[in-house]
């Protein structure tokens, strides 16, 4: 999969037209449309997605062909993606230009990967680093997961229904969609149902993984003008009887409920000539517990926790000063939690039944809150007919508080209370159309990012991919990401061929990077005599460094071949103790060979991970051995609507584990080890569109 070609050859006339404007005002929730006027600097964008993955388990399966993405896996239902070694809050992640949805669990067992049906994903769309302000506080890199819209040119009634089928636990999948489009009005509605069963890895031992979820959507439009558009969209997700074997507890229940609020007018008179404005709220019920584990005959814990986030963005386009043009906005994010683990013990640590079973009740998130609310401010200007420069900045006040903070975590932090920070990011980047067929892209982000509310807030439970207690620490100093990146895209025609390349590379000086780090002076809380009997502390690492490239390539010959090839490498270090950062994934080469026309497609991927050796002693981190994978997919177009497609996946049934997978936690049979990918899996699914 490689990156979005953009369009070089638009003149600066053709660039200056409203077709592709008047697009984005109505859909209110795409970075990348293909505009170099006004897209950003050093972005990517996937689309295509279902002969991709013929079967994801969620969103985050989406990921795993988007070069320098990797996966973070707990099982087959918490799956979280990882950019460049940069995971969790350290990615600005979002969906729809802006809606958020944040998980309630300590140990991310529901990310908002889970809560969006990935049949719905239309494009995945990266913006490489901190190179814009205008979606919010940034570290890492922005993702906005863009989902499917009505083609509002389309008048009437249209739909889909979706049915699929996994050889690898038994796997069942449906969708459907329904889309009615009038002229001012127009209402979209889907749904899913998915049954993942235990799958087998390729030594054919099985890993609890099997979850059941059910999903949907409704997407309500209107315009009272031409100018203007009114949308509201609202969905629920329920996930049951989730297994996760990298987690020391299972879901029973996760529900979730979002709204999100659009409104857009491109035609405002006088400086501003276009408002876009978006409002959301979601809330998240989840419950997890021990049931099903071994430990269980010792003691009964369940967790009932909830979260809410609201939060909304407006945003104000000027195109009068000049070629210029300007952008001027502010955005609020919010995030709430609550909930508490009560454990009932009922033996001693000799195995011995209590007379009378024993009450606790542990703090998860001391009922505590992160409030962001930014301003910002954006400039595009063309510097000559084939330069494009983009300036911005923005401030962000952070409010976070514990309000109702455990005992012993008041003892480590007695001047615990609510804090204020005040962040400046910033960002320049440069264009550069050397051709029509070739641009350079040049640009600097100053990412400033606080830390969430587990590098802060939580105390003493296992959050990581490891068997450590983690503890929080209210008094982290933001992380600032100063990244330089440099990348160049172009194109190359024969008379029956073309080759599309491109790379960037990138440098990133960490001030105050945030990582968890063995302390030997904190205990382990629970069950303190086994190991590891110390904690691991979140703090800042005030010298630190990450950098790297990825890079493509894409043959396009005989009108219905391609071969490809997509690379991509991270190093980062900690100076400050002379070691690798943790959690970086290593080298990766995919090599790909297509056929398609307007009847069949096929494609073959070839996909080598170097082994991980460089690791981090401070985190406990351990060795990864490389593997490489094959991967089979195909599909015929039996008639105008109906779609059809088969997969074999690690065609030859390979055993493996990327290094970013959780260990195995309390589960019977299975030691602190990681958790190892699916072996062969072959699938198939059928799609009707009318």
């Amino acid at each position: 999969m490689g990156a979005l070609w953009l369009p070089l050859s638009l003149s600066a006339q053709e660039q200056e037209t409203d077709s592709t404007e008047k697009q984005t005002t109505f859909l209110n929730e795409v970075i990348v449309t293909g505009n170099l006027k006004t897209d950003p600097v050093l972005t990517e964008t996937a689309n295509d997605l279902a002969q991709k993955i013929v079967q994801p388990k969620n969103v985050a399966d989406l990921f795993k062909d988007v070069n320098g993405f990797s996966l973070i896996k707990r099982g087959n239902y918490a799956i979280d993606p990882s950019f460049r070694g940069s995971q969790y809050e350290q990615l600005n992640l979002q969906f729809n230009g802006g809606t958020k949805a944040m998980h309630a669990c300590p140990n991310r067992m529901d990310p908002v990967t889970t809560h969006i049906i990935p049949e719905e994903i239309a494009d995945i769309e990266v913006i490489k680093g901190p190179y814009s302000v205008r979606y919010g506080a940034t570290f890492g890199g922005i993702v906005n997961l863009v989902t499917q819209m009505p083609d509002l040119n389309e008048k009437g009634l249209s739909g889909f229904v979706h049915g699929g089928y996994e050889s690898n636990g038994n796997t069942v999948v449906t969708s459907a969609g329904l889309t009615q489009v009038w002229d001012r009005w127009d209402v979209m509605a889907t749904g899913g149902y998915r049954d993942f069963g235990n799958y087998e890895d390729g030594d054919g031992t099985e890993i609890p993984s099997a979850f059941r979820s059910t999903d949907y959507g409704v997407r309500l439009g209107f315009r009272p003008t031409e100018d203007q558009r009114l949308q509201a969209h609202w969905r629920q997700s329920f996930g049951r009887d989730v297994l996760h074997a990298g987690l020391p507890m299972d879901t029973e229940y996760d529900d979730s409920s979002i709204l999100s609020l659009d409104y857009s007018h491109k035609a405002l008179n006088g400086f501003f000539t276009k408002l876009a404005a978006k409002a959301y709220y979601s809330y998240v019920d989840h419950l997890m517990s021990n049931v099903n584990r071994p430990n269980f005959m010792m003691v009964h814990a369940v967790s009932p926790v909830e979260a809410t986030t609201v939060g909304g963005k407006l945003e104000l386009t000027s195109k009068k000063l000049g070629k210029t043009w300007f952008y001027l906005g502010a955005d609020y994010f919010g995030i709430a939690r609550e909930g508490n683990r009560t454990r009932t013990i009922k033996r001693n640590m000799m195995g011995m039944p209590l007379a009378q079973p024993m009450v606790k009740v542990d703090k998860i998130w001391q009922d505590a809150y992160v409030n962001d609310l930014g301003i910002f401010w954006e400039a595009k200007h063309p510097l000559t007919d084939k330069t494009l420069l983009t300036v911005g900045a923005r401030y962000d006040r952070v409010v976070s508080e514990a309000q109702d903070p455990a005992e012993d975590f008041l003892t480590m932090y007695p001047d615990l209370d609510k804090r204020t920070e005040n962040n400046i990011s910033a960002t320049a980047s440069i264009k550069y159309r050397m051709t029509e067929d070739f641009l350079l892209e040049m640009a600097y982000g100053r990412g400033v990012r606080s830390a969430n509310m587990t590098e802060r807030f939580i105390n003493h439970f296992s959050v990581g991919p490891d068997g450590f207690e983690y503890v929080g620490n209210p008094n982290l100093d933001a992380e600032v990401n100063n990244q330089f990146e440099i990348g160049f895209k172009g194109k190359a025609h024969g008379e029956t061929s073309s080759f599309d390349y491109g790379l960037s590379a990138y440098y990133s000086i960490y001030d105050n990077h945030i990582v968890p780090i063995i302390d030997p002076n904190v205990p382990r809380k629970y069950m303190p005599t086994t190991p590891p009997t110390v904690a691991k502390v979140y703090q800042n690492v005030d010298d630190a460094y990450k950098t790297g490239f990825e890079a493509y390539g894409s043959l396009n010959f005989a009108e219905h071949f391609e071969l490809g090839t997509q690379l991509s490498y991270v190093y980062a270090k900690n100076k400050d103790l002379n070691e690798p950062l943790p959690l970086i994934p290593p080298f990766t080469a995919r090599f790909t060979a297509g056929f398609d026309n307007s009847k069949f497609w096929g494609k073959i991927d070839w996909t080598l991970k170097s082994s991980q050796e460089n690791i981090s002693e401070s985190f406990a981190e351990q060795v990864t051995p490389g593997y490489g994978l094959v991967d089979l997919r195909a599909g015929i177009r039996a008639f105008k609507n109906l779609d059809i497609g088969v997969a074999a996946m690690n065609v030859f049934d390979k055993t493996y584990h990327d290094h970013l997978n959780f260990s195995f936690a309390n589960q019977p049979g299975f030691g602190r080890v990681p958790i190892n990918d699916p072996g062969r899996n072959l699938s198939a699914f059928v799609q009707y569109k009318f």
